[in-house]
């Protein structure tokens, strides 16, 4: 088993914390929190043993799983791998690009593994899917949220939306050409709803939408590539592969066949894929120690998150105010 620690102990690292102890794969040693006075209520009402000294518990583990605000994750990340440990840090990787490449190079310079929280790419819908997106060349994701006043510490882009973005970026074998983008700030200082397109290379298209000010949750996104259209519905855990194929000469009665303009056949079919029932935090985390174990590339490396906060950074820097 993997020592591991936590830092931060938000709503978030309890959760962390929660499954790390049920996990086969980690001994739980305790965890760090800036603030004292709530890390030592955590410690007395459910039993985390919290180190005031965070250089104490990265001494003790293998793994410290960072989930602070983003502004403190290059500081935490930074003191983890100069001491040799291997890092799981929660999106996005850190506040700037500049900083997530500091931290990629401090893990090659240790020979340590990192891993980003991109938690979708292990929700049972996306994993039931992912093998049959095959060359998408146009791609819509939604994910709407309530208002939250813990999650505007960051733009909606980098909260929210970075989660479409990973995915996208996982699926899509090209790089970025363009990007543009426009935002709408309604509670916050900056855009509490943003659009965004971005234009790959090969020609596939992504539009994406995000917002933490609506009514209803909504998290889904459709694949639309070469004779299929694929949907994945994240919040409900749910997906639907529709593909067409040349129609047979002699279809049965119950056959959905269509003829377009040239005179072609073309047959529908419908596939509901088998989904899982999992918790995407375990499982990114027990991948994680997988990974360590394996010595193989984390599902979501340390790079896949720099790359994803890149493009999410070109998102906010081509914003147009509305």
């Amino acid at each position: 088993m993997l020592k591991a620690g936590v830092f931060g102990a938000g709503h978030l690292g309890k959760i962390h914390l929660k499954l790390l102890e049920q996990s086969s794969y980690y001994e739980l040693v305790g965890f760090f929190d800036a603030d004292r006075e709530a890390a030592m209520d955590i410690e007395r009402r459910l039993g985390y043993t919290y180190f005031e000294d965070p250089d104490a518990l990265i001494a003790l583990c293998d793994v410290i799983d960072i989930v602070t605000p983003t502004l403190h994750h290059f500081d935490g990340a930074q003191k983890v791998l100069n001491a040799g440990k291997h890092v799981f840090i929660e999106k996005p990787i850190t506040h700037s690009y500049e900083e997530a490449q500091g931290i990629i190079a401090l893990a090659e310079k240790h020979g340590v593994l990192g891993q980003v929280g991109h938690v979708e790419r292990f929700n049972p819908a996306f994993t039931a899917v992912k093998d049959l997106i095959d060359q998408p060349m146009f791609i819509e994701a939604h994910r709407l949220a309530e208002f939250n006043p813990r999650g505007t510490d960051v733009p909606v882009v980098l909260d929210l939306m970075i989660h479409d973005i990973d995915a996208i970026l996982s699926v899509v074998d090209s790089p970025v050409r363009a990007v543009s983008a426009s935002g709408v700030s309604v509670i916050s200082e900056t855009p509490d709803i943003a659009n965004a397109r971005i234009e790959f290379d090969n020609g596939c298209v992504a539009n994406l939408t995000a917002s933490r000010i609506s009514m209803k949750k909504m998290r889904k996104v459709r694949f639309f590539q070469k004779d299929a259209y694929i949907s994945v519905d994240y919040l409900d855990k749910t997906c639907e592969v529709v593909k067409m194929k040349d129609a047979p000469k002699s279809p049965d009665d119950f056959a959905m066949v269509l003829t377009n303009a040239e005179g072609i056949k073309k047959q529908i079919y419908f596939d509901n894929p088998s989904v899982g029932d999992n918790n995407a935090i375990l499982d990114e985390l027990e991948s994680f120690a997988r990974a360590i174990n394996e010595k193989t590339t984390p599902v979501v490396s340390l790079n896949d998150g720099a790359e994803a906060l890149r493009v999410a950074l070109l998102v906010i820097d081509n914003f147009k105010q509305l």
